[in-house]
């Protein structure tokens, strides 16, 4: 696939995460739209390391697969303390 087509790819995944963050209002649909962000702007940075021959780009990869977790990980915790709360 030609570099050109892997970044069409990635805006499009950013663009229906940016939308799927505005339409939606569960906060379980907005998690996964913001992970469908972070995953669209790592590919958009390991083709860019994988162009120009840097580690940059997997590097940058690493930090939002921890951002990522991070985020999930703070979400559940808001969802189960919510749950505990109104049960």
């Amino acid at each position: 696939m030609s570099p050109q087509g892997i970044l069409i790819l990635s805006a499009v995944l950013f663009t229906m995460g940016v939308f799927g963050v505005l339409w939606n209002r569960g906060a379980i649909t907005i998690l996964m739209c913001v992970e469908i962000m972070l995953n669209a702007a790592g590919l958009a940075f390991v083709l860019a390391g994988a162009r120009w021959g840097a580690a940059d780009g997997q590097i940058m990869f690493i930090f939002i697969l921890v951002m990522a977790a991070a985020e999930v990980a703070v979400g559940l915790a808001l969802l189960l303390r919510l749950s505990r709360r109104f049960e």
